[in-house]
C-alpha cells in the first residue's frame, strides 16, 4: 500500500493572501501491511498531479451563466472533473502541475516532491456564511495502474487583498529611506512585486487616523458625542473609541456596543438596490487611501431608532435591506454617572474581512443599543449630609444606531494558526 503525506512549507500557519506563493511537500511513501504475502513487490503510480481548487456552496440556486470560458474549457479535460466535486460548485481552478508519471517505488521506499502555484488574485476570500460558503483546497490527486483516481484534500485558508485603485498615482520603494540615501550604480534594482505594493498601501491606509465625531441624540434632547478615531481597520487590531456625555439633556444609564458582521445576497436585492450597493463597495473593496481617509464609503446618515419603532429582523435602521447579521464580539458599559469613557472593540483573528462578489456583500459595522433616561441625578439633587439613595425604579428608553466601518486583511504570517500534515493511505 502506498501513503500519501502533505505538508505545508508554511508549518505556523495554513493563511495566505490572494496573489501569494502556496508551497507544499508532497511525499509518497511504499508501506507494508502486517497480512502481506508478497512483500518484495514493487508498487507502481501511474501519474500524480497538484492543483488548488476554490469552491463555492450557497443555499439557493445560481445560473451557470457566470461561470468563465477558462473555467468550463479547463474542466472535462482534466481526469480531476468526477473526483474533485466537494459539496460546492467549483468556481476557480488553477492549471494542474504533473509531478510524476510512472512511479516505482521498492518496499519502505519514498519520494517527495514540491509543489508551488500562486493564489489567484481575482478569487474570493475564504469565507463561512448563513447562505454562501466559499473554500479552497489544494487537491492531490494520483492513480495506480489499473484502479481508480485518489485524491487528498489539504485545505488552506485565503485572505482578499483589494485591488488598488490608481496605481499610478502611489509609487513605492523598497525601503523607507531609499529616496534619501545614495544611489549605487553597481547594485542592481529588486523589483517590486503587485502583491508588496498593496501590502505597502494597505498598511499606509490602516495606519492612517481620520477621526470622525458623531452628534448622539432623540427626540428627548441630546444624548452625547462618540468619537471613532479612524474609519478602516485590520484584523486582530483594537477598535477604540470615546464617548463624551458632557452637557447632555439626556442621561446615558448604559450601552452596549457590538461588532456585527452583515452578509447581504445580492440576487434576492432588486435592481435599484443593486445598482447603489455597486457603487458604495467600489469604495470599500478598493485601495485607494484618499477615499478611506475622507470616509467616502461611510459618509452617509446614521439614523437612530427608538424601542418605540417597529423594525423588521431583514431590515436594518435606515429602512435598507441588512440580510444576515451576526454578532462576534460584544462590549457592555454602565455610565450614569460618567462624563467620558472609551469604547474598545477587538476584532477577532479568524473573521473574514469585508469583501464582495457577484452573489454576495460581506461588510462590518458598530451596532449600539443606548439606554436612556430624562431623569438627571436620581431625581433630585445631592444631600449635604447622608447617602445618596437611587430610586427603585427609573424610566428609560432604548436607542439603536449601526456605524458601518472598513475591515482589511492583516498579514497572514503574524496569525498564529498551525497547519496539519495530511496523508492518504491507498491499499
Amino acid at each position: 500500500m502506498i501513503e500519501i503525506k502533505a505538508k505545508l512549507v508554511r508549518a505556523d500557519a495554513a493563511i495566505y493572501a490572494t496573489g501569494e506563493r502556496v508551497e507544499c511537500l508532497i511525499e509518497f511513501v511504499h508501506k507494508v501491511g502486517e497480512n502481506v504475502e508478497n512483500v518484495n513487490n514493487d508498487e507502481n503510480l501511474a501519474w500524480a498531479s497538484a492543483q488548488l481548487h476554490c469552491y463555492r456552496k450557497t443555499s439557493f440556486s445560481v445560473s451557470s451563466q457566470g461561470k468563465s470560458l477558462d473555467l468550463s474549457e479547463m474542466i472535462g479535460k482534466t481526469a480531476l472533473d468526477a473526483v474533485t466535486q466537494a459539496p460546492g460548485d467549483i468556481i476557480i481552478t488553477t492549471k494542474p502541475k504533473i509531478l510524476f508519471c510512472d512511479l516505482k517505488l521498492k518496499v519502505n521506499e519514498s519520494k517527495i516532491y514540491f509543489f508551488s502555484e500562486f493564489v489567484p488574485r481575482n478569487g474570493p476570500p475564504t469565507y463561512k456564511g448563513h447562505d454562501i460558503k466559499y473554500f479552497y483546497r489544494l487537491t492531490i490527486a494520483t492513480q495506480r495502474v489499473k484502479s481508480k483516481v485518489q485524491t487528498l484534500a489539504v485545505p488552506i485558508r485565503v485572505l482578499p487583498i483589494p485591488p488598488i485603485a490608481r496605481p499610478d498615482e502611489l509609487p513605492i520603494t523598497v525601503e523607507t529611506n531609499d529616496e534619501l540615501a545614495p544611489t549605487n550604480p553597481f547594485l542592481e534594482k529588486r523589483e517590486v512585486s503587485e502583491l508588496e505594493t498593496s501590502w505597502h498601501h494597505l498598511k499606509n491606509v490602516i495606519a492612517r487616523r481620520a477621526p470622525k465625531f458623531y452628534r448622539i441624540s432623540n427626540k428627548r434632547g441630546f444624548v452625547g458625542r462618540f468619537c471613532l478615531f479612524k474609519p478602516a481597520y485590520k484584523l486582530g487590531e483594537d477598535i477604540v473609541g470615546s464617548l463624551d456625555f458632557a452637557n447632555c439633556s439626556v442621561r446615558c444609564v448604559q450601552f452596549s456596543v457590538k461588532l456585527q458582521i452583515q452578509e447581504i445576497c445580492l440576487p434576492c436585492n432588486n435592481t435599484k438596490n443593486s445598482n447603489s450597493d455597486s457603487n458604495d463597495s467600489f469604495y470599500l473593496n478598493s485601495l485607494d487611501a484618499a477615499s478611506v481617509a475622507s470616509e467616502v464609503a461611510a459618509n452617509n446618515l446614521h439614523k437612530f431608532s427608538t424601542s418605540g419603532s417597529n423594525n423588521n429582523n431583514k431590515e436594518d435602521l435606515c429602512g435598507e435591506h441588512a440580510g444576515e447579521v451576526t454578532t462576534q464580539v460584544t462590549s457592555h458599559q454602565v455610565c450614569y454617572a460618567m462624563l467620558q469613557t472609551q469604547v474598545v472593540v477587538p476584532i477577532p483573528l479568524h473573521v473574514t474581512p469585508s469583501f464582495r462578489t457577484d452573489l454576495v456583500d460581506v461588510r462590518w459595522r458598530l451596532h449600539f443599543e443606548f439606554v436612556t433616561s430624562t431623569m438627571m441625578n436620581f431625581g433630585k439633587e445631592n444631600p449635604v449630609e447622608g447617602e445618596l439613595q437611587s430610586p427603585s425604579k427609573i424610566p428609560v428608553e432604548t436607542m439603536m444606531w449601526n456605524l458601518p466601518i472598513s475591515i482589511y486583511s492583516a498579514n497572514p504570517l503574524q496569525i498564529y494558526s498551525p497547519s496539519q500534515a495530511h496523508s492518504l493511505l491507498i491499499k
